[in-house]
């Protein structure tokens, strides 16, 4: 039975959360869901997924999304299994049309919880819903977990604003300070956030399906829609189209191929965002491939030959170990997910340093025998394995369950005289 806003407020919408004996009670409040297509959206599914399979209640937190939700459609769909949603407000985020932010729930939240008390709150981002969602938690003494899911500090420098890095950085701090714990991908991210003065910091890194990523999804069809014949080398990036992922570093590798290979080398860009056109002026051969998903983008990655990742804002990168299962060498800086996955010279390269001719000579070195990039895609591939998404979601559940325990006040014992 679904309850409206006019219990709580007029932007939200939510169903019941009934107790489940011989389990957690899970909200989880998210700005970013699929059908959005991000590494954030997609790794929440996957952890909402893997919890309810392991017969936890979940309480998903949300901004409707004006695409796909309408306040109707919250009312009259049925929720599967143990998921049940709350739809909030939300707003569209400047630059990306398809994305929208939560709107400020707190008043609504308390009053949520206060009747359907979760045994935790878990915030995987930081915007408004999310700074909402942490006040109410704390007004109920609710405990709560975070994620640290995206390096805002460091965009600062691809948009002109690199004075804000350190009020930014400052913000982020103070947001996940406030948590019992925050949850970071890699153990070099929990160093480096440590030393800024992050506390309570859990390693949880992130997974890849590799049934959905495989080589057996390569498509001579494909190729061939890109221009690529059987010898061709064909060079992909998957991600956003945006300033901080350092795209100019894959035209720079791209036009130094060209230099020696001419045709014989394309360039498929697989994603959308602001910069699309301005790369499509300074690469008119490329090809751009849209937004895809399920097998279509399985399909994208495995036709392909070689990766190229230049990120160096990315708290992990979904992106590299799909590439990887997908049976591609990867090229990237050595930071965030290529830095965990990636040994250097056997499933990839990583660039010696962050500079843009590091990350050229990476690509035109791993380009030039082919038979090595095939036996080093072969080695991605089995490196991807240990890198599914059931152990994952296994550590998430125990971070979870200290976070709880941890909170829980400690038993008062009496004593009494005899």
């Amino acid at each position: 039975m679904l309850h409206t806003a006019a219990a709580l407020d007029p932007s939200i919408v939510v169903d019941r959360l009934p107790s489940l004996a011989r389990s957690r009670r899970i909200a989880i409040v998210t700005e970013t869901y699929p059908p959005e297509v991000n590494g954030v959206a997609m790794s929440i599914a996957r952890i909402v997924e893997g919890l309810q399979r392991r017969s936890h209640e979940l309480q998903l937190v949300r901004p409707r999304q004006r695409s796909t939700d309408t306040e109707a459609d919250a009312e009259t769909a049925p929720r599967a299994g143990r998921l049940h949603e709350v739809l909030t407000a939300g707003w569209p985020i400047p630059r990306y049309p398809n994305l929208r932010m939560g709107a400020p729930s707190k008043r609504a939240l308390v009053h949520l919880w206060s009747l359907q008390r979760p045994d935790v709150v878990h915030i995987a981002t930081v915007g408004p819903l999310g700074w909402s969602a942490l006040h109410a938690a704390r007004h109920l003494k609710l405990p709560v977990s975070s994620d640290f899911r995206t390096n805002f500090h460091a965009y600062g420098q691809h948009y002109r604003i690199g004075w804000l890095a350190k009020p930014i950085l400052a913000y982020l701090r103070k947001f996940h300070n406030r948590a019992q714990c925050t949850m970071v991908p890699t153990d070099a991210l929990r160093a480096q956030l440590a030393a800024s003065g992050f506390e309570r910091l859990a390693v949880v890194s992130r997974g890849v399906d590799t049934r959905q990523f495989d080589p057996r999804h390569r498509s001579a069809g494909l190729r061939r829609q890109w221009g690529a014949g059987d010898d061709d080398l064909v060079l992909a990036y998957v991600g956003r189209l945006a300033a901080e992922k350092n795209l100019g570093a894959v035209l720079a590798a791209h036009d130094a191929l060209r230099g020696s290979m001419g045709d014989a080398v394309k360039l498929v860009f697989v994603g959308d965002g602001p910069m699309r056109a301005e790369l499509a002026a300074r690469c008119p051969q490329a090809v751009f491939a849209g937004q895809r998903g399920g097998e279509d983008l399985a399909a994208h990655f495995a036709s392909a030959d070689l990766f190229l990742f230049p990120s160096l804002t990315e708290t992990f990168g979904n992106v590299t170990i799909e590439a990887m299962a997908s049976g591609l060498p990867v090229v990237a800086f050595d930071c965030a997910a290529a830095a965990q996955c990636i040994q250097s010279g056997r499933n990839g390269l990583l660039a010696h340093d962050d500079s843009l001719p590091a990350f050229v000579r990476a690509t035109l070195t791993l380009a030039a025998d082919r038979e090595r990039l095939r036996a080093m895609g072969a080695a991605a591939r089995e490196s991807a394995r240990a890198h599914d998404w059931d152990g994952v979601v296994a550590r998430f559940e125990a971070v979870l369950a200290q976070t709880i325990d941890r909170f829980a006040p400690a038993p008062q014992l009496s004593l009494r005289a005899a």
